[in-house]
C-alpha cells in the first residue's frame, strides 16, 4: 500500500505535492511562512517565484485572500509580517462550499431536510 501510495503521489498532483514539486522546493524554495489552514508558501531564492503547497485538498479557496495576492504578486509584503489591515464589515475568509453538507439550498430545495412547499409557483402542463 506504501508503494502505491508513493507511486501515485509521483504520477498525479492531486494527491499531494508531486515528486518533482518537493525537489523543486528542496533545492530552490524559501519558506516564507504559513496560513491558518496549513498551507505552506515558499518563494525562489531570486523572489521571482511564488507557489503553495496546499495542506489536504488542493483547492485555491483554501488560500485566504492576503496570501493569495501575495501568491500573484499583488504586494511584496509577506502577510505573516505585515497583514493587511481588515475592516469592521469585512468577514473572514471561508473556503468554497459547493459540492459539501454546508453549501447553500435554497427554499424547497431537495437537499433542505424540510423543504417548504412554494405558494408563488405553479407549474406547467401542456393543454
Amino acid at each position: 500500500m506504501k508503494i502505491f501510495k508513493s507511486l501515485m503521489r509521483g504520477l498525479t498532483w492531486w494527491h499531494g505535492q508531486t515528486l518533482n514539486t518537493q525537489l523543486f522546493t528542496w533545492l530552490k524554495g524559501v519558506s516564507v511562512g504559513s496560513d491558518e489552514m496549513g498551507n505552506k508558501f515558499y518563494t525562489s531564492k531570486d523572489g521571482l517565484r511564488r507557489w503553495v503547497i496546499f495542506n489536504g485538498e488542493m483547492e485555491a479557496s483554501h488560500v485566504s485572500p492576503e496570501w493569495h495576492g501575495w501568491l500573484h504578486h499583488t504586494w511584496s509584503d509577506i502577510p505573516e509580517i505585515e497583514p493587511l489591515k481588515v475592516n469592521i464589515w469585512q468577514t473572514p475568509h471561508q473556503e468554497n462550499l459547493t459540492g459539501t453538507d454546508m453549501s447553500y439550498a435554497p427554499t424547497g430545495s431537495m437537499r433542505r431536510n424540510n423543504p417548504k412547499v412554494r405558494s408563488d409557483y405553479e407549474a406547467w402542463t401542456p393543454n
